[in-house]
């Protein structure tokens, strides 16, 4: 059960869930491009390809920084042709890069809305697009969306129908890809927190607290839980992070908790 000597592909890398997610795949000995559009510093977002590029190394694997805006065809291309340069192929995507605004239909300006839904669904589809000549050529290829269960529940969709509706279509993106190539032998499927996850995205929810949020690791735990997993057969699933761990024998869950003592607020479309 280890990623040793695999290539992942992992998009919005630069910090939050995307790094988690690439340094638990480095403790392994994997190939980790890290792409993110965050290429110098911010003041206000810690984190750059650079920055986890050097986490990935430490970790004990080999790291490939790409800098690339996933709403642009040529830039996603040129970074898939990078890594199969670099690493000799390509056995996973992970399409974790999302945009948020979680206001209602009033207080969204068009640019906003344009940009959910080019990096949301768009973005996963092209990168999915750009990567799967390769995937098809892997021994046991992955592709896993940062992507809810599909929800038609008016609650989801009333507050912020924008930002659901790109993040809808990251999941049926998902839906439709599985059912296109899970019979080719990729497996593509979702996967989503059960509460919230403390990272940069978690300040844009108005009053809440990171206190009452698990860390970004368990979404790398869990991630390698699936992207360990035999790909044939297994393609579809919209999985929840606490439930994969479950499955694979973890017990203790207060390790990934902010504060323990603190009560876990869940996360967005799941009730």
């Amino acid at each position: 059960m280890s990623l040793s000597g695999k290539t992942l592909f992992i998009t919005g890398a630069s910090r939050g869930i995307g790094r988690a997610i690439a340094l638990r795949a480095a403790r392994d000995g994997a190939n980790i491009a890290v792409v993110a559009k965050s290429g110098v510093p911010n003041p206000k977002l810690p984190g750059t390809i650079h920055s986890v590029a050097a986490e990935v190394e430490a970790a004990g694997g080999q790291a490939l920084a790409l800098q690339c805006d996933i709403r642009e065809e040529d830039q996603v291309r040129a970074a898939v042709a990078a890594t199969v340069d670099a690493f000799g192929g390509l056995d996973i995507l992970v399409n974790n890069a999302s945009a948020i605004w979680l206001r209602g239909a009033l207080d969204t300006p068009m640019k906003r809305f344009d940009l959910m839904q080019e990096v949301n669904a768009r973005g996963s589809f092209l990168c999915a697009q750009a990567c799967l000549p390769h995937l098809l050529e892997a021994p046991n290829p992955h592709v896993l969306t940062l992507a809810p269960p599909p929800s038609l529940d008016p609650k989801w969709w009333g507050p912020h129908t924008a930002y659901t509706l790109a993040k809808m279509g990251m999941s049926f993106v998902t839906l439709g890809l599985a059912a296109e190539f899970g019979p080719r032998g990729v497996a593509i499927n979702a996967l989503w927190p059960r509460t919230l996850i403390a990272t940069d995205a978690l300040n844009m929810i108005p009053g809440v607290d990171t206190a009452n949020a698990r860390t970004p690791a368990i979404m790398g735990d869990a991630a390698h839980a699936v992207l360990t997993r035999p790909a044939e057969g297994f393609s579809g699933r919209f999985l929840i992070d606490d439930e994969v761990l479950a499955e694979a024998g973890v017990e203790d869950f207060d390790v990934y908790a902010v504060d323990p003592g603190k009560p876990l607020l869940p996360d967005l479309f799941l009730d």
